[in-house]
């Protein structure tokens, strides 16, 4: 095994038993999205433009491109909280890859978000959300899925080395919620103003919701959208892959000189 692989594996473990002595974490990564897919699918429901049972089946596909997003939050959070605490410091005087310090906190997260996707999965087929795409579909949307968490987790990493402060980072991070409100996630773009509705159709997360529901077989994408909505799946590749080649380099340099 590379040294790489090695050490981004020793992180990995320490996050992991992080999570484990922290469950918290995990049970609100969980029961925030069912809570949201209940109280909009059944309150709101009947009020918006695609009612009831459709509505749940448009819904789903929303929040988990919304729980892919907020790797941008957890990341944020969890660097923070090292660097705050000096764990970042006491990482970069042992000798180990300088990589694998943010790779295997990404990794942690990829993993536990995997993990915490399934409830809410379960939840959405029994509220009528259905996948007719099949299941090479649906494994196409899941990895999807994980790769924009991925990058997400890579943001939300640099911005947590930047601020430093775990309260400062966990007030910021809450703001994170805002973006799917200006995406397709939880209702259509169709209805919005012109200026609107052109920054929810660029927004990334816009093209990874639209992109889960057509692998699922839930709807087709707009073909009158801005080009990543009306192409979600290309869309998101892109998106991830240029979100990832600018926030990894940024993480690792900045994850270096920390002490600044």
């Amino acid at each position: 095994m590379s040294t790489v692989a090695y050490d981004s594996t020793a992180v990995l473990g320490r996050h992991l038993q992080r999570i484990r002595h922290s469950p918290g974490v995990v049970i609100l990564t969980q029961t925030m999205p069912i809570t949201m897919l209940l109280f909009f699918g059944f309150v709101f429901g009947s009020a918006l433009a695609t009612p009831g049972q459709e509505y749940r089946a448009f819904l789903v596909p929303g929040l988990l491109a919304a729980t892919a997003a907020g790797g941008i939050m957890t990341g944020m959070f969890q660097s923070s909280q090292d660097a705050q605490r000096g764990v970042m410091d006491r990482f970069r005087t042992m000798p180990m890859s300088r990589v694998a310090v943010p790779l295997g906190q990404t990794a942690a997260d990829v993993l536990t978000t995997a993990i915490a996707m399934v409830p809410l999965v379960l939840v959405g087929l029994a509220v009528g959300w259905r996948i007719e795409g099949g299941v090479p579909g649906a494994l196409g949307a899941f990895g999807l899925l994980l790769l924009f968490r991925s990058a997400a987790n890579w943001v939300g990493a640099y911005l947590g080395l930047l601020i430093r402060n775990e309260e400062i980072a966990g007030q910021l991070g809450s703001t994170t919620f805002v973006l799917p409100l200006i995406s397709n996630a939880y209702i259509p773009t169709d209805g919005l103003p012109g200026w609107l509705r052109l920054i929810a159709e660029w927004n990334p997360i816009s093209a990874i919701a639209a992109a889960v529901r057509d692998l699922c077989g839930n709807a087709s994408p707009n073909a009158d959208a801005a080009w990543p909505s009306a192409n979600p799946v290309a869309g998101t590749l892109l998106w991830s892959l240029v979100i990832l080649a600018v926030f990894v380099p940024l993480t690792i340099r900045r994850y270096t000189k920390t002490d600044d």
